[in-house]
């Protein structure tokens, strides 16, 4: 099949709407079940990239949770931690390694994963997608699907959940085109190769990075080079863990993600895992519930006449300084950026929230002075050289 019509384009008012191929050669894609629309195949045709990659320089299964053509979250299979399990909600499931690695990409910022596109880089097996069958999601891609992972997937939205086969051996073209206001843009594919090599330049005066850092850290520029720019990405336990996509601003961009991953490491606080939620609570509630009480505005979830929707008793609530306690004990995150830092005060934002390990590309004026804080708090940073924008 070489090309597929779609319902509309981005908008409904934006027709006709299709993808296909110019060649003339089939798509390298199989609708199995559901009807993707334009923004589901952006994310779709993201994410397999994104997967696909972590997979080639990790050598483990990886997955990602598309939202609106970045990641909300990415992650290559590790066992994970019983407190991991609970705040992820899958400690009642038989976990698979490529079922682990979507059940971090999924629950690293399940706020931002809610109605997602998710993408894996290895055959979609039954406990993947038990996972996928009580989470609000708009579609898959994998590379292929067992008998039992395609008859549990086609059995959710009412048997329209989407549904995507990719063949893993397809390459695009080395040159790739794109209209804006009826003008084309010509460009070679960003085919730049992630991997360790990236990560041997320190102008630190630490220069040694962990083997866990080093992962964490390829994860955060790959995710990053899938990620609408300006871009930061913190990432922790072979995952990301606080992406900042989209903002003009690189401190904006740096405070973003890094109060995603604050969030993510306060839902392993004591009393966040011990919140008596109802039994009855629908998923999406009790995630929102959670961001809440985390947050400042905690009365809102909290007060009298409100609290009894949510918990069979009322908590106590955690305070700004239990919160702030429970941050100081966050360490071992890496962070990439897909440019340089232009000032320090990115280094500043970025060690309260644990990170002890950089890797950006360098090049600033103002480097000296991004050393100088990197320095001041014994960060290991690494100058990649290479700069990932993503539009």
């Amino acid at each position: 099949m070489n090309e597929l019509e779609l319902k509309y384009g981005c908008n409904p008012n934006q027709k006709p709407s299709r993808i296909f191929m110019e060649n003339g050669a089939d798509l390298p894609i199989e609708v199995l079940n559901g009807k993707p629309g334009y923004i589901n195949f952006l994310d779709a045709f993201n994410s397999w990239q994104l997967v696909s990659e972590l997979k080639a320089a990790t050598g483990l299964p990886a997955a990602a949770s598309f939202k609106h053509v970045s990641p909300a979250g990415a992650a290559v299979a590790t066992e994970l931690s019983d407190t991991l399990k609970k705040i992820y909600f899958v400690d009642d499931l038989e976990l698979s390694p490529i079922a682990s690695a979507y059940a971090k990409a999924r629950g690293a910022d399940r706020m931002s994963s809610y109605g997602d596109w998710a993408a894996l880089s290895d055959v979609c097996d039954k406990e993947t997608a038990l996972i996928l069958k009580r989470e609000v999601s708009d579609g898959i891609i994998a590379p292929g699907y067992t008998d039992e992972a395609l008859e549990i997937l086609k059995s959710k939205r009412r048997g329209t959940y989407n549904i995507v086969k990719i063949d893993p051996n397809y390459v695009p073209a080395a040159i790739e085109h794109k209209q804006v206001y009826g003008v084309t843009f010509e460009q070679g594919r960003n085919s730049l190769k992630i991997d360790e090599e990236l990560l041997k330049n320190f102008p630190t005066d630490n220069k040694t990075f962990t083997d866990e850092a080093k992962r964490d850290l390829i994860i955060a520029l790959i995710t990053l080079k899938y990620t609408q720019s300006n871009s930061v990405c913190y990432a922790k336990d072979g995952q990301a863990i606080g992406v900042g996509a989209g903002q003009q601003s690189r401190i904006h961009c740096t405070r973003l993600a890094g109060n995603k991953a604050d969030i993510w490491y306060l839902r392993q606080n004591p009393k966040v895992m011990a919140l008596p939620f109802k039994e009855d609570i629908r998923r999406p509630d009790r995630d929102n519930t959670i961001d809440v009480y985390i947050s400042d505005d905690y009365e809102d979830v909290l007060a009298d006449g409100i609290w009894e929707q949510f918990f069979t008793e009322k908590p106590e609530p955690l305070t700004r300084e239990e919160k702030k306690e429970w941050l100081k004990t966050f360490s071992g995150v890496s962070l990439g950026s897909d440019a340089f830092f232009p000032f320090g005060d990115n280094i500043e934002r970025a060690h309260r929230s644990g990170v002890e390990f950089i890797a950006q590309p360098g090049g600033s004026i103002r480097d000296d002075n991004v050393i100088e804080v990197c320095n001041k708090y014994n960060i290991a940073m690494a100058f990649t050289g290479i700069r990932l924008f993503h539009h």
